[in-house]
């Protein structure tokens, strides 16, 4: 059976709408996949104002910004469609919105209704992706493990640096993935202290002095001593962590080299306790903007080199459009009423089946 979507993703680092068309083909319950057109839409400055501050908004003022995103999202689509010539191919959108406010077991939002994309796209939409793993007593998060799971089942070890880093691990026995720390959200905060959207390549962190003991501060936050399974809000990253740095007084080089250096010893820590259980020289798929940054990238490399894990970067395409991928692949299996997220991963009582589905017509 061939499948031909779009997935969106609106990612915490709000570096843009990641919107890609994905064919993917199932036969004996083996996924294939091609992304034949994909785009990164930046946000105006407006728009990364609006979503950074949501959190702060009365629940009249989110209502709106929610609906509004919808609105925003469904144009972006079709703007998508018209650029890339693919009128009547598209059968199905896949939104995965963009979150504000994430407080498992209660509650987890993810601005952009699906209802407004489908009315501005006249096309079926999947969206809500991460509500019922909620209500199942789930923390939401990671959803993208399904989708690793089904497309990369060979791959040991995944590693997203993106807005927030997470890690999912291929064990025989079982599959774990979580949110491991802040990463491209708080370095695009101390990048743009020099006018920057992001540190490029990381070289802003190479000229820089590691700071023992800021780093030793951020390493020990409670949140890194918690059992998984356990996943981050962003505002973690941008007020309490940020906060932190912004406080120690030191040079805008040397926050950001000693931040860079903060994720890559938490990434280290997070593979510790599985590298063992995956055999000899386990392989370590990095994707996300934050592959991108090969000082960081640098530094976890050499870090690994005792646990003998071997780091693999895809194809830009990948590294770019992983999420939007999966989040077009979860829109499938919500189409077909199969699983979508994992229990052994966000520690629901059961595997579900998630996604508000709006028919467009």
């Amino acid at each position: 059976m061939v499948y031909r979507v779009i997935g969106v993703m609106s990612g915490s680092s709000l570096d843009g709408l990641d919107i890609a068309f994905i064919e993917f083909e199932e036969q004996s319950a083996k996924w294939q996949f091609q992304i034949r057109e994909a785009v990164c839409y930046p946000y105006p400055a407006e728009w990364v104002a609006q979503l950074r501050n949501a959190t702060s908004l009365s629940a009249r003022d989110h209502a709106i910004l929610h609906a509004d995103l919808g609105h925003y999202i469904g144009k972006a689509v079709n703007r998508f469609i018209d650029e890339k010539a693919l009128h009547y191919q598209v059968a199905l959108i896949s939104s995965h919105g963009h979150t504000s406010f994430h407080i498992p077991p209660h509650v987890t939002v993810q601005l952009g209704d699906g209802a407004a994309i489908a009315a501005e796209t006249g096309l079926p939409v999947v969206s809500e992706l991460r509500a019922m793993d909620v209500a199942l007593g789930g923390q939401g998060a990671p959803i993208v493990p399904m989708g690793e799971r089904l497309l990369w089942n060979n791959t040991a070890l995944f590693l997203n640096l993106g807005g927030i880093a997470n890690i999912s691990v291929n064990a025989a026995s079982n599959y774990i993935a979580y949110d491991i720390c802040p990463a491209n959200r708080v370095l695009n905060l101390l990048a743009a202290e020099k006018g920057m959207e992001y540190d490029d390549g990381g070289r802003m962190a190479a000229s820089g002095n590691l700071n023992d003991g800021l780093l030793d501060t951020l390493n020990a936050l409670g949140y890194y001593s918690k059992p998984y399974p356990k996943s981050l809000a962003n505002d973690f990253g941008s007020d309490e962590v940020y906060g932190i740095i912004q406080s120690a007084g030191l040079t805008l080089e040397d926050r950001i080299r000693t931040f860079t250096e903060h994720i890559a010893v938490q990434v280290v820590r997070a593979l510790e306790p599985h590298a063992h259980l995956l055999g000899t020289s386990p392989s370590l798929m990095i994707t996300g903007g934050g592959a991108f940054n090969s000082f960081l990238v640098s530094r976890i490399r050499l870090l690994l080199e005792p646990l003998r894990v071997a780091v693999e970067l895809p194809d830009d395409s990948i590294i770019k459009y992983k999420e939007a991928l999966i989040m077009g692949l979860l829109g499938v299996l919500r189409w077909r009423d199969e699983p979508t997220t994992l229990a052994s991963v966000t520690g629901a009582s059961r595997n579900s089946v998630g996604g508000a589905v709006w028919n467009g017509q």
